[in-house]
Parts: C-alpha cells; sequence; structure tokens
C-alpha cells in the first residue's frame, strides 16, 4: 500500500517543513501511457475510502466543508480538480487554484490543474474558452493517502476517470491521476505551499495495475 508514515512536528518547524517535503518528493510508480486507457478490468478486490459528503460552496463554486482528517483533504482536492477540469475553461482552473492555493502554492501559471485544462481543449483544437463546444465530465473514482504529517498535512493521490465529448462527436475517456499537498488553513483544506508533490500512476480504475499500485475505491459515506 502506499501511504507514507506519519510524522510529529509543529506546523511551520523546519523539522516538519522538511518530513513534508520528503513524503512529497517520494517517488510513486510509473505507468506507460497506454494503462491510462479503457481496459480490462481485474476480477481481484482492493479496499475503500469512505468520502465525506461537502457541506457548502466555497470560492470558485467549489464544494467545500469537509472535516480535518485525511478522507476530507482528499474530498476537498477532489472538489478541487473535479471543478476546474469540468469547466473547460483555462480562465476558470486559474480562478479556481487562485481561491484554494496557500501562499507558495501552485499558481495559475503553474498550477497542474491549469495545464490539464489547456492540454485538453488544445488536443480537441479549441481555443482557452471552449465551455460551450467541449464538455468534460470528471469522476474520482480511485485514491489513496500517500501520507500525513501531524494532523494539518496530508497528501492525497486520486484517480480519475475523464470523459471529454465534443459537440456532436464521440466521448473519448481517459484516466488522470493527481496528488496535492493538503494542509488545513482557515478551517478549511487548501493545497499547500511548495512543489507539487512527485506525479501518481494515471491508471484505468479497475484494472489489475491500479490495484497493483494501491489504488482502493472511492465511497461516499453514508449519513
Amino acid at each position: 500500500m502506499l501511504t507514507g508514515s506519519s510524522a510529529s512536528g509543529g506546523a511551520g518547524s523546519e523539522s516538519a517543513q522538511s518530513a513534508q517535503d520528503e513524503l512529497a518528493d517520494k517517488e510513486l510508480p510509473e505507468a506507460p501511457l497506454e494503462a491510462a486507457q479503457p481496459g480490462s478490468l481485474s476480477s481481484g478486490e482492493t479496499g475503500t475510502i469512505e468520502i465525506p459528503p461537502p457541506t457548502e460552496v466555497g470560492e470558485v463554486g467549489v464544494a467545500t466543508g469537509f472535516p480535518r482528517t485525511p478522507e476530507g483533504a482528499l474530498a476537498q482536492l477532489a472538489a478541487i480538480d473535479t471543478t476546474a477540469l469540468t469547466s473547460s475553461s483555462v480562465r476558470v482552473a486559474q480562478d479556481v487554484i487562485k481561491g484554494w492555493a496557500a501562499p507558495g502554492g501552485p499558481t495559475a501559471e503553474s498550477w497542474s490543474g491549469v495545464l490539464a485544462v489547456a492540454a485538453l481543449l488544445g488536443s480537441a483544437g479549441m481555443s482557452s474558452e471552449a465551455s460551450s463546444s467541449l464538455t468534460i465530465a470528471v469522476e474520482p473514482k480511485m485514491g489513496f493517502i500517500k501520507g500525513t504529517v501531524g494532523d494539518d498535512f496530508v497528501i492525497p493521490c486520486i484517480d480519475f476517470i475523464v470523459t471529454a465529448t465534443i459537440a456532436s462527436g464521440q466521448p473519448q475517456q481517459v484516466a488522470v491521476a493527481d496528488c496535492q499537498r493538503m494542509v488545513w488553513q482557515d478551517d478549511r483544506w487548501v493545497i499547500g505551499a511548495g512543489e507539487e508533490p512527485a506525479p501518481a500512476p494515471s491508471l484505468w480504475p479497475g484494472s489489475q495495475a491500479s490495484f497493483d499500485a494501491g489504488y482502493q475505491w472511492l465511497e461516499a459515506a453514508q449519513s
């Protein structure tokens, strides 16, 4: 299982920062591009992670109000990524990271979420604003907690199915994974300061490769 060990230390302390960087930089397995394409499903099993529901809507329409737990951090990252990608707009994705990154975190120019939206639009031959001609659906299917440092720093990793449909065209699907430094600030989870973590493998959810990599199914928690 791809889970890092927890480390103690006060937020902002040198030892805690070092532990955060070490956890973020820890390499994860690589995967070939074809492993992200729809493929054979495994008859094996993996675990599940219960994802708490949001309780409110925050900046840029991002669902929020998740608890101060690793699962809450994962749920918040899923909401951030989903809002950015489904917008089909580089500008909206930039607004999302401006509202949901701590000082020193990813910027409107550097965030991988902005780059992903730009790449999707570019591959479809669209402009940076394609909400009327391209529909992007995003479903967080699998994930794992790479590790924690104290109570206020979590690196969750999520494996999404992204479905892109051009007007009058056939939908195209691909798996896209994301890991981020999530920190608890001002009673919410945000993407923290520092370089983005080592990337997680983008693997078709339910494939044997996804199980082998340590991904677990994401399930909505029962109220």
